[in-house]
């Protein structure tokens, strides 16, 4: 199979599995009851999104630390370029989990952020470290080294997304764990919703990485004609 008749599946895929989302999110997946009133709590419906992207963030930088240990082992340029974007994409579902997770905590909570809550000080630590990862790449100096420096620095803060993730099992706190492995969690319809719509952000990822990747490549091929001319 060649690129294009690839990019046209992976397009063609991600643009009805938004529409088939959207569907099962907001007309086929039932309202849930909010606990804290027993009231329908339409607001929950933001769930499917945030937990979604949160995972999205998760995996692009999984795939920051995979490449950046290949980068230390055969110094390819490649898995350079894939960690510096995956780094980036990662950033904005993260900010994207930032955004919907205080529009969910309103409803639920009451108010938009609780510092002691431990899952969200430490996915904002996590932001802020991916952030600080690509000042790093955007530094001056020799590029080698600097993009050695990002690659430990980016497996470094890998370490971080285990404790985010683990963060509601290992302290006391108000934020729930994910329902949709607890027997009984939630209702069949939902997790169908749910398990769709986090396959087609993970298909968005890889769009993304693709696209991005090779707009990279084309500008280190530039970047060559120009030291040649």
């Amino acid at each position: 199979m060649n690129k294009k008749a690839l990019d046209i599946i992976l397009y063609g895929l991600l643009l009805i599995g938004m529409f088939v989302s959207l569907y099962l999110i907001f007309q086929y997946a039932p309202p849930a009851i909010n606990p804290t009133n027993n009231q329908t709590w339409y607001e929950q419906k933001i769930f499917y999104v945030h937990v979604s992207s949160a995972w999205t963030g998760f995996l692009a930088f999984f795939v920051v630390a995979v490449a950046s240990i290949i980068f230390l082992r055969n110094e390819s340029r490649i898995a350079d370029l894939v960690a510096q974007t995956s780094a980036e994409i990662g950033i904005v579902f993260t900010t994207l989990t930032l955004i919907s997770g205080p529009l969910w905590a309103k409803s639920f909570w009451g108010r938009y952020w609780d510092w002691s809550e431990p899952r969200l000080v430490t996915a904002l630590i996590l932001w802020f470290l991916y952030i600080g990862y690509l000042i790093l790449r955007s530094s001056v100096g020799e590029d080698f080294r600097r993009a050695r420096f990002a690659a430990v620095f980016g497996i470094i803060a890998f370490l971080d997304v285990p404790i985010v993730f683990l963060s509601v099992r290992w302290y006391r706190a108000s934020h729930p764990p994910l329902l949709v492995f607890e027997p009984g969690g939630l209702d069949p319809s939902m997790k169908v919703a749910f398990f769709f719509t986090l396959f087609i952000f993970t298909v968005f990822y890889v769009v993304l990485l693709r696209n991005a990747l090779r707009i990279k490549l084309l500008q280190d091929e530039l970047n060559r004609l120009k030291e040649v001319i």
